[in-house]
Order: C-alpha cells, then sequence, then structure tokens
C-alpha cells in the first residue's frame, strides 16, 4: 500500500477534505468498479467520489469494507439524483445510499442537479447531516445564481460544488464567486475525456518536460494551484499512481497564465442551462424511478 500525503482542505463547517480524489463515474461493472477502488486505496486515495446515479455505490461500499484502511481515514461522497428531488425521497435517498455503501454516514453527500425540488431535498440533507448521517452537504452543477439563491434561502450554506471544470472550460468567475462564498469548488471531467486531444497538447506537453511530468500531471496541478478539489477517474492502477504524484512540482505564474490561454469557455459535455438538455435529465430521472419500482413489486412478489 502506497503512502501518499494528500494535503486536504478545510471546508466552511469545519471538515476537513482530501484535495485530490478518485471518481467512478462510468464504471457500473460491479466487479471493475470494486477493483478500481481497492486500487485506488492502495495507491494512496483517501476521497472516493460516488453517486446514486453512477450505480456503482454497493461496489464502493464493496471494497471500503474489505479495505485495510480505516473508516475513518476515507472521505466518502456521493450524490442525491434528481428522481429524489423533494424532502421525503430525498431522505429516502440518504438512507439508500447509506445502505447500499454499507456505511453508517457520508463524509459528502451533495444534490446533483440544480434542477427540481432542491429546497425540498437539501432541506432532507440538512436534517441528516444533523441527525450524523451526513458530515458536510453540496451541490453539483450549481451557476453563481443558483448557489446565490440556495445560501440566501437554506439555514445551511452549501461546503462544496461540484462542476465541470477543465483547461477547455475553465469556468472562471464561477470559481471566482463560490471561492468568494466560502464553497468549495472540486472539478469533474477535469481531463475532459480526452477531448481536442488534450493529452497531447503541444502547449502542455512543453510545460510538462520542463518539470518532468505528463500532461495530465500539469492539469491537475493547475487545478490544485486555483484551489480546486479534483477526482480524476481511472481504472488502471499505473494511470492512478500517475494521477497523485502532482504535489512534488509547482508550476509558475507564468505557466498558469499559459495554460488559462486555452479555455474555450464552453462546456466540453452538455449546457446545464440548456432547455434540451434539462428535459434529457428529467426522463433519465423518471426512468430511473420507473426501474425502481419494478424492482420494488419484484421483491414483493
Amino acid at each position: 500500500m502506497t503512502d501518499v500525503n494528500v494535503p486536504t482542505v478545510k471546508l466552511n463547517d469545519g471538515v476537513e477534505m482530501p484535495t485530490l480524489g478518485f471518481g467512478v463515474f462510468q464504471v457500473p461493472d460491479h466487479r471493475q468498479a470494486e477493483q478500481a477502488v481497492t486500487d485506488a486505496l492502495n495507491t494512496g486515495y483517501r476521497l472516493i467520489d460516488t453517486a446514486a446515479a453512477y450505480q456503482n455505490e454497493e461496489a464502493v461500499g464493496a471494497a471500503i469494507a474489505k479495505s485495510s484502511v480505516k473508516r475513518e481515514d476515507i472521505f466518502v461522497t456521493s450524490k442525491l439524483w434528481v428522481a429524489d428531488f423533494n424532502y421525503e425521497r430525498a431522505k429516502a435517498g440518504i438512507d439508500t445510499s447509506l445502505q447500499k455503501l454499507g456505511l453508517d454516514y457520508l463524509d459528502l453527500y451533495l444534490l446533483h442537479q440544480p434542477y427540481g425540488d432542491t429546497m425540498g431535498a437539501w432541506r432532507a440533507l440538512e436534517e441528516a447531516q444533523q441527525a450524523g448521517k451526513i458530515r458536510s452537504i453540496g451541490v453539483s452543477n450549481f451557476y453563481a445564481d443558483q448557489l446565490k439563491d440556495l445560501e440566501l434561502t437554506a439555514p445551511v450554506k452549501p461546503a462544496v460544488n461540484q462542476i465541470e471544470v477543465n483547461p477547455w472550460y475553465q469556468q472562471d468567475q464561477e470559481v471566482k464567486f463560490a471561492q468568494g462564498e466560502g464553497v468549495q469548488v472540486e472539478a469533474w471531467a477535469p481531463f475532459a475525456e480526452g477531448k481536442h486531444g488534450l493529452f497531447t497538447n503541444q502547449l502542455i506537453g512543453q510545460i510538462a518536460a520542463q518539470h518532468g511530468k505528463s500532461n495530465g500531471q500539469v492539469i491537475l496541478r493547475w487545478l490544485l494551484q486555483r484551489g480546486i478539489t479534483v477526482i480524476p477517474k481511472s481504472v488502471h492502477q499505473e494511470r492512478m499512481a500517475e494521477n497523485i504524484a502532482v504535489f512534488d512540482f509547482t508550476l509558475s505564474d507564468g505557466e498558469m497564465q499559459a495554460i488559462a490561454s486555452l479555455d474555450k469557455g464552453v462546456s466540453q459535455f452538455f449546457d446545464h442551462r440548456d432547455p434540451v438538455t434539462i428535459e434529457q435529465i428529467f426522463g433519465s430521472s423518471l426512468r430511473m424511478v420507473q426501474d425502481s419500482e419494478k424492482q420494488q413489486l419484484k421483491g414483493a412478489n
């Protein structure tokens, strides 16, 4: 087992969160997801990020249960899907996540999207935090106005906003706003899934060569130096080891500015304010509810 000293950041509720973790998005296969989390823990990762919508909470929980790493040393994040965005469904959704993960508490639980009855769902998260089921609560994919609306409406301010941030979509204003509000920004898709030749980009490659690092390592370092926590994903242990080896070098101001020049200013996946995208997300939520109800009926019969 590798001993890597990953720095932590103190959230606005006082909880310490690792600045670099491991994500399991798009790893729905139970065996592969469990192995990936096992490898990540063995490599030194202590933040594991999953979600109800990823359909691998049980695999993540199985890996944690079998690991020799103490539970209190692992920071576990999961997220509530839109299908459960009202007060009652959110309460049940939190318990379902805990049950699937096999945990007594979650370190961080997020509202996965900024749609539907976010206020009702947020109230359920606040109550779960008060009950000790969740240490920190936050959101994902919220824009500045949505974040401010929630802050002004709810007693508890979000501790984290997990959003897409990568060299092609740098979200400078969104990042600065959240940081100014004391909300920790966490980047999903830090590598933009390799789009537009990110791993072979010449400018990033030149910077990487100066430090004896890879393009991926430079990108993670660039995000960390912006005060953003990161959750890169890989199912290959050698890449996991590469991604976590980013705390032994520093990018200069000039190098940071050079990477800033790469910003395309558009999401590399989808616009969360696009009506078609919103409709698609709600459609997938409806299918998730229907599938869940079918499973419950089968169990009852």
